[in-house]
């Protein structure tokens, strides 16, 4: 209840505009769990989707994180408020001894304005959980991911966490991968429409996607500049927009792993521990 007592106390706070919609009174954040409980759904629809996001990342670090933990923290809309609820626990008292790997320069820089104490994988190989965010989520858990950018550091934190817990909202949800968000795959400058046009030509994806150059920002795929995006790691990123479903991830995944030139992939494949989603209906947890 630590989630809905604080975060939905400090949701209404912030949105006193859903109030009076919803007929829902300040004071329903203190009162009893079962009240809390009961009109979580009510409250769930008028919140928006950044408010889901906050919810979904606020529960991942009070539901996974403990003193004394090597803790990942991921990139994008989502993670960042898990980072934030990170800082706040840290500042309060409630969690101590935590040191943090962040997976980008943002996260980074987000942390350290926090005071969260960061580290490397350098000097610490094991962690006891990452939390990040998703760009699409298929009914195995298999993830994309990559979209703000930062897929290969995240996946360097991410595999090496004992926990990996993946916050969405339910738009984030979809029965195949591919359609419904173009997959990264994070490439070397060298020879790079070479290796653009090798990962369109194999067996997964000839026919079924088109591989486009990123340009302007790397934080998104959307073209948003004239100059070839570059990553935090020096490197190009070609997004595959796909026509249909990925039938076989974990394949596919593969296959462009191999391929050389390539550095990795936004395919998340058999990594996710736990899926925590914000929906219409409240907070669900979806484990492997």
């Amino acid at each position: 209840m630590r989630l809905f007592a604080a975060l939905i106390a400090t949701t209404l706070s912030t949105t006193s505009a859903f109030a009076p919609l919803l007929g829902v009174q300040r004071s329903l954040a203190f009162s009893a769990s079962r009240s809390i409980l009961s009109s979580t759904k009510i409250q769930m629809t008028a919140l928006t989707q950044d408010e889901l996001k906050k919810m979904v990342g606020y529960k991942a670090v009070d539901d996974y994180v403990t003193s004394g933990m090597v803790v990942g923290l991921g990139t994008g809309s989502t993670a960042y408020f898990a980072v934030e609820r990170l800082g706040q626990l840290l500042k309060s008292g409630e969690l101590s001894d935590i040191v943090a790997i962040p997976t980008s320069i943002r996260t980074k820089e987000q942390a350290e304005s926090l005071e969260i104490p960061l580290v490397t994988l350098d000097t610490h190989s094991k962690l006891d959980v990452a939390i990040d965010g998703a760009d699409e989520v298929d009914p195995d858990l298999n993830l994309v991911k990559g979209g703000g950018g930062a897929l290969l550091r995240e996946k360097m934190v991410e595999v090496c966490a004992d926990k990996f817990i993946v916050i969405v909202d339910e738009s984030k949800l979809c029965e195949g991968l591919g359609p419904g968000f173009p997959v990264p795959v994070e490439i070397t400058p060298f020879c790079h429409e070479h290796t653009l046009r090798t990962v369109g030509e194999l067996p997964s994806c000839v026919g079924v996607c088109k591989p486009v150059l990123r340009m302007g920002s790397s934080s998104n795929n959307h073209v948003d500049g004239d100059e070839i995006a570059v990553t935090d790691n020096g490197n190009y990123i070609v997004d595959l927009h796909f026509n249909a479903a990925i039938k076989d991830a974990p394949k596919m995944a593969e296959e462009i792993k191999n391929t050389v030139g390539v550095v990795d992939h936004g395919l998340f494949c058999g990594l996710t521990t736990a899926v925590i989603i914000a929906g219409s209906d409240g907070i669900s947890v979806k484990k492997a």
